[in-house]
């Protein structure tokens, strides 16, 4: 069964290969020619081999994580860093003690991988090697921090507060443009016949709007930057949140990296100006995907090992980074719609105004061997009554009805599929007629 888990889960990964595939095709075509290049026309033409040795380091991560999984185990049962399945109450495993904090195998791993990529990429693009530096700080950090808060338990406050210290160094090391570009619909309301609205002034004294460019361009600034630590702290926290069944919070991650990659391969093909910024980021993403494939075969149901806030931290820090230095932070976010959702949904019992028990995870019935949605008991003037706690678990529960857990955890996880299908067709096709 996990082999065959393997196999498909590998589908998501076959556009991305295509692709790289025709790249390397070029670069053998060019080297037959025996085409003399200057040096910056030599990076960009050899980008196919650079991303068959990218390709490489994530499998030796693959390997690597796999075969070290098993003996972290063992160390984890030793010293007490274990769990009880939630999901498994009324069966005779209810009380297995499984394993803690896998997520520092992979996270290890990465980083590991990460390191030997710094070699070979610095040589080819020196000027990322501060990107790169600041990339394996933060998420080294936030490994870190993950892994003590499955130990140690950190309260709600922390984790809201530790990923902002996290992407210090990003926001320190970035050097991009800190632009938005306004949707085609709206910028009447800043300028009207070459001239600024009532709005657009008042809105000046806090950003720049370009009236060169006729109000399509506003420089945010330093607002720019706290967007962007706003996004590390949603980006980890949004995967965290939504979790709680075999395989879900590894399987969202590995889906959302595949198109992170997908869409880095396909800038990269057509020429983009942004084609270093997505060379570097289809690096991280090949080791990334990696070391989470390989968790994936342990996580999955029924979960020899959990993953922990370890791995939801590492993973999230690790989209955080690739958005921000990649320079496509927006449309990382088309690629979070299940977990912008849940967010969403989540918000009364987030920020208590509704009554939030510690665990919000579906509930199991032993008589019929499925997941069906949990409940939290609310207090009224009319009385008490029971309300089905807001996670977008639960309400696709609520939708389909009981379903075993590995059957919930496969519709949530293709629900992700499409979610960032549609991400990338609005970011290739509807994009182009809201933005210039």
């Amino acid at each position: 069964m996990k082999a065959s888990l393997q196999t498909i889960a590998t589908l998501p990964l076959l556009p991305s290969l295509w692709i790289v595939c025709r790249l390397i095709s070029k670069d053998l075509e060019r080297i037959q020619d025996s085409i003399s290049y200057d040096e910056g026309t030599a990076t960009a033409s050899t980008v196919g081999t650079q991303l068959l040795l990218f390709i490489a380091l994530g499998t030796l991560g693959h390997v690597g994580t796999n075969k070290l999984i098993p003996s972290i185990k063992y160390y984890m049962l030793k010293r007490g860093i274990t769990g009880k399945d939630l999901g498994k109450k009324g069966t005779s495993k209810e009380n297995n003690d499984i394993p803690e904090a896998l997520g520092i195998v992979p996270g290890a791993i990465f980083l590991i991988c990460l390191m030997f990529c710094l070699v070979g990429f610095a040589t080819n693009h020196p000027s990322k090697l501060l990107d790169l530096n600041s990339a394996l700080l933060s998420i080294c950090f936030m490994l870190f921090l993950g892994f003590t808060d499955d130990v140690l338990e950190w309260p709600w406050r922390y984790k809201l507060f530790l990923p902002s210290v996290a992407s210090l160094p990003l926001l320190c090391c970035y050097e991009g443009s800190r632009s938005v570009v306004v949707p085609i619909p709206l910028r009447f309301l800043l300028m009207i016949d070459g001239e600024l609205t009532t709005f657009g002034k008042l809105l000046c004294y806090f950003v720049v709007v370009d009236t060169n460019a006729d109000g399509s361009i506003i420089n945010l600034g330093v607002f720019y930057l706290v967007y962007m630590g706003l996004l590390a702290v949603f980006c980890t926290n949004a995967i965290n949140i939504y979790a709680g069944i075999n395989g879900l919070e590894v399987g969202q991650s590995y889906i959302i990296g595949c198109a992170v990659l997908f869409h880095n391969l396909v800038e990269i093909q057509c020429d983009s100006l942004s084609r270093e910024n997505h060379v570097f980021s289809a690096m991280i993403m090949f080791s990334f995907l990696g070391v989470t494939l390989a968790l994936l075969r342990h996580n999955w149901f029924p979960a020899s090992v959990f993953v922990g806030d370890t791995y939801c931290y590492f993973s999230g820090m690790t989209f955080a980074v690739v958005g921000i230095l990649g320079h496509f932070s927006k449309t990382l976010l088309l690629f979070f719609i299940p977990q912008l959702l849940n967010f969403l949904y989540s918000i009364p019992q987030l920020f208590k105004l509704v009554p939030c028990p510690k665990h919000r995870l579906p509930k199991y019935n032993a008589k019929t061997g499925r997941m069906e949605p949990s409940t939290t008991t609310t207090t009224t003037p009319e009385g008490t009554k029971e309300r089905v706690n807001m996670t977008l678990i639960n309400a696709c529960l609520q939708i389909f009805g009981p379903l075993s857990e590995e059957v919930l955890c496969v519709v949530l996880l293709t629900f992700q599929i499409i979610c960032c299908i549609l991400g990338l067709y609005f970011r290739y096709n509807v994009a182009q007629l809201i933005f210039d």
